[in-house]
C-alpha cells in the first residue's frame, strides 16, 4: 500500500482543474467563488487524508466525487444552526425549544421594525428624544393596574435591575421557602449577590410567618421580596404570609414590597378552564410596589422581563446605568406591543395567542389528530415500530404550574420485535434527523409523541418518507 498511496495522491485533480469543471462553476454561481474554493480545498484535503491512511486509492482521481463532497461541505456550512423543530415533547413552554411561539401580528410587527427606521426613541409629536419603554408602558399599565412599567431582556435582568436599584449595599428580606433555583442556574441568592445586596433569610423551608419578616427588618433593610415558586411546590404543613399582609407590613416600615412572579400572566387562566396562576394585576392589587415577570412564558410574547409598579420606583430603575445594558431592542419591543394588544380582546385569546391555544386544546381534538397522523407514520415505520394512539399528559413548562398537567393525546412508537437496548434511542435519533427534527420523549422503551403542540400536521406527514436509520440508506 505504501507504493500505491503516493501514486494515487498524485492523481488527485488540482484545485484549478476542479474549479474549472461545469459542476464547480454552477456552485460558484450559486454560492460565490470564496465559499467554493474553501470547500474544494477541504474535500481534497479529506481525500489526501484517506489516501495517507491507505483507503480510497481507487477513487482518488474521481473529480466529480470531490465536487459532490465540496457541495455537501458548502451545504453543511450554510445550514442555519437555529432550526425549526416539531415540539412533541409534551411541554408547551419548553425552554430548550424557545418557549412561546409568537402570534402572527407580533411576527409581522417584528419584521416591519427590522426593515425600516422606526420611532424607537423619537417623539414624533415633539420632534425630540423619546423613551423606548413608552411603546409598551401604557399597555402594561392598563393590563396590570400599575402606574408605570419598564421592559428589559429577561426576568432575571428585571429582578437584578430592581434589586440593584433599590437595595445596593443594603439588605432584602426573603422567606427561606422562596429561595428558588430554576433552569439555567437562575438562583435568587446569586442574583442578589450580583446585584450588590445582602440576602436576609427568614422563616423555615415550609413555614414563614409575619413575625419572622418583621423581626428581620433593621436599619439596613431596603426592601421585602416575595418570590413565586417555580418548578416545584411545597405542600403539607406549610404557611406563608398573605401578599396583602406582607405589603401592609412593608409599608408600615416605609419599605417597598417586590413580587417576582416568574412566569406571570395578564389574565386569569381559570377563565379558560386552566389552573390558576397569579397575575400581575392581582399582585399590584395586593399592594406590591414592583412586580417582575417574563414575557416569553405564559404571556406568550418575545423573550423579555417586565417590571411594573409605582411610578417613582420605575423612574429610579430607568436611571440605573445598567438599564441601558439590559434594554430591549426595537424588534422585540414591536413584537411585545403587538402581543399586548391581543389582551384587549381576552375572549378571543385562545384563537389569537398560540401559547393559550396550545394550553386549551381538548384531548378529544388531539386524539382525532393522532388518529389522522398515525397511519402515515405507521407506514413510514413499517417493520421497525408499532404505532399506537395513546392518552398522555402534557405540562405547561418554564416553571408555570409545576405540578399541574393537561390531559393530552399522542402516539407511542414501540420498536418492533424483541426489545433491544437502545432501540428507542435509535428511533428517536431517526426522528430528530428529519429535515424538520421531531423531538419527543422516551418512556418505558417507547418514543412518545405528544401532539398538543403539533400545529403543522401536513408538514409533519409530508417529510415522513425521509426517515432514515443508521446502517440502512433505504
Amino acid at each position: 500500500m505504501t507504493g500505491v498511496v503516493p501514486e494515487a495522491r498524485a492523481r488527485l485533480p488540482s484545485i484549478d482543474r476542479l474549479l474549472a469543471a461545469p459542476e464547480a462553476l454552477a456552485l460558484i454561481e450559486r454560492h460565490g467563488r470564496t465559499a467554493v474554493v474553501e470547500a474544494v480545498r477541504a474535500a481534497v484535503d479529506e481525500a489526501r487524508a484517506r489516501l495517507a491512511a491507505g483507503a480510497g486509492a481507487g477513487a482518488a482521481d474521481a473529480g466529480s466525487g470531490l465536487l459532490e463532497r465540496a457541495a455537501a461541505i458548502i451545504e453543511a456550512r450554510l445550514r442555519p444552526s437555529l432550526r425549526p423543530v416539531f415540539n412533541l415533547t409534551g411541554t408547551v413552554l419548553h425552554t430548550n425549544l424557545g418557549r412561546a411561539l409568537l402570534p402572527q401580528p407580533a411576527i409581522e410587527a417584528a419584521a416591519g421594525a427590522m426593515g425600516r427606521p422606526v420611532n424607537l426613541e423619537y417623539d414624533i409629536d415633539g420632534a425630540g428624544r423619546g423613551e423606548r419603554d413608552s411603546h409598551v408602558e401604557a399597555w402594561l399599565a392598563r393590563l396590570t393596574g400599575a402606574e408605570a412599567a419598564v421592559a428589559v431582556n429577561n426576568n432575571a435582568a428585571a429582578v437584578y435591575l430592581v434589586l440593584n436599584t433599590l437595595a445596593r449595599r443594603r439588605e432584602v428580606v426573603v422567606s427561606r421557602g422562596e429561595l428558588v433555583e430554576i433552569g439555567g442556574s437562575f438562583r435568587i441568592p446569586d442574583i442578589m449577590a450580583a446585584a450588590g445586596c445582602r440576602l436576609v433569610e427568614v422563616g423555615t423551608t415550609n413555614r414563614t410567618h409575619a413575625r419572622d419578616v418583621e423581626g428581620a427588618i433593621g436599619k439596613s433593610t431596603a426592601a421585602i421580596m416575595k418570590v413565586h415558586a417555580s418548578n416545584y411546590a411545597i405542600t403539607g404543613f406549610t404557611a406563608a404570609v398573605p401578599e396583602a399582609e406582607l405589603a401592609a407590613l412593608a409599608h408600615r416600615h416605609g419599605l417597598p414590597l417586590v413580587n417576582d412572579l416568574g412566569c406571570g400572566m395578564l389574565v386569569d387562566l381559570e377563565d379558560y378552564g386552566l389552573p390558576h396562576e397569579p397575575t400581575a394585576r392581582e399582585a399590584i392589587a395586593a399592594g406590591a410596589d414592583l412586580v417582575t415577570f417574563s414575557g416569553d412564558k405564559l404571556l406568550g410574547g418575545p423573550q423579555c422581563g417586565l417590571i411594573v409598579g409605582r411610578a417613582d420606583l420605575v423612574a429610579r430603575i430607568r436611571r440605573n446605568p445598567m438599564k441601558r445594558a439590559l434594554r430591549l431592542d426595537k424588534i422585540r419591543l414591536a413584537a411585545l406591543e403587538a402581543v399586548l394588544r391581543l389582551y384587549a380582546d381576552p375572549e378571543r385569546l385562545p384563537s389569537t395567542l398560540p401559547t393559550l391555544g396550545f394550553l386549551t386544546r381538548p384531548r378529544a381534538e388531539l386524539r382525532a389528530l393522532a388518529e389522522r397522523v398515525a397511519p402515515p407514520l405507521a407506514a413510514a415505520l413499517a417493520g421497525r415500530a408499532e404505532v399506537r394512539v395513546v392518552d398522555c399528559d402534557s405540562q405547561i413548562g418554564s416553571g408555570a404550574l409545576p405540578v399541574a398537567t393537561l390531559p393530552s393525546a399522542g402516539l407511542a412508537l414501540t420498536p418492533a420485535g424483541k426489545r433491544r437496548s437502545g432501540a428507542a434511542d435509535a428511533l428517536a435519533r431517526a426522528l430528530r434527523a428529519l429535515p424538520v427534527p421531531v423531538v419527543g420523549h422516551i418512556r418505558d422503551g417507547a418514543v412518545i409523541l405528544d401532539l398538543r403542540c403539533l400545529d403543522r400536521a401536513d408538514e409533519f406527514v409530508a417529510q415522513l418518507d425521509r426517515l432514515r436509520f443508521a446502517g440502512n440508506a433505504s
